[in-house]
């Protein structure tokens, strides 16, 4: 069984970076896996008996992401990028198209967004995915194919913003 400690020294950069990729947000990343792993300090003994802690401590991450998403005010603009910058131009270049995608990604719904983080960013499986989520592959191929059916018609009436990094 791991302890606490060691779970997070081994998983809690990762957890940060799947909640940023969800947020989008460095800092309210951060503050997110910081009230996730509080809440399963708590109940430690439990979720590692379990025998999976990664897909339980998961599963809590992208639950209170939604109930963030769900709060905030509609008047809220994400704006953040994914990733540190530096001032070199070709990095620059480089991730104009990320971020242009990114703010994309940013506008699916929860699920979807969920879905698409887990699915190509986190590289786990549809059955992972639906253990996670709490939903049935099936559901985990729908909540997919929509987000890439949204994500394609907005390519098609905006191409301009992945090429150049921003909406014409």
């Amino acid at each position: 069984m791991i302890t606490f400690d060691d779970y997070v020294r081994l998983r809690g950069a990762r957890l940060v970076q799947l909640a940023r990729l969800l947020i989008r947000d460095r800092h309210l990343a951060e503050d997110l896996v910081q009230e996730v792993l509080s809440k399963a300090f708590v109940r430690w003994k439990k979720i590692s008996a379990a025998g999976d802690p990664d897909m339980y401590v998961r599963r809590m991450l992208i639950n209170s992401n939604i109930s963030w998403w769900r709060r905030r005010s509609s008047s809220e603009i994400v704006t953040a990028t994914i990733g540190d910058r530096s001032d070199d131009a070709d990095l620059g270049d480089r991730t104009a198209g990320q971020d242009a995608a990114w703010r994309l990604i940013a506008e699916l719904p929860p699920r979807q967004r969920a879905t698409i983080v887990l699915r190509y960013f986190e590289d786990l499986s549809d059955e992972r995915i639906a253990e996670i989520l709490e939903i049935s592959t099936v559901t985990v191929r729908s909540q997919a194919m929509r987000a890439l059916e949204k994500l394609r018609r907005q390519l098609e009436q905006s191409p301009a913003s992945i090429e150049g990094g921003h909406r014409r």
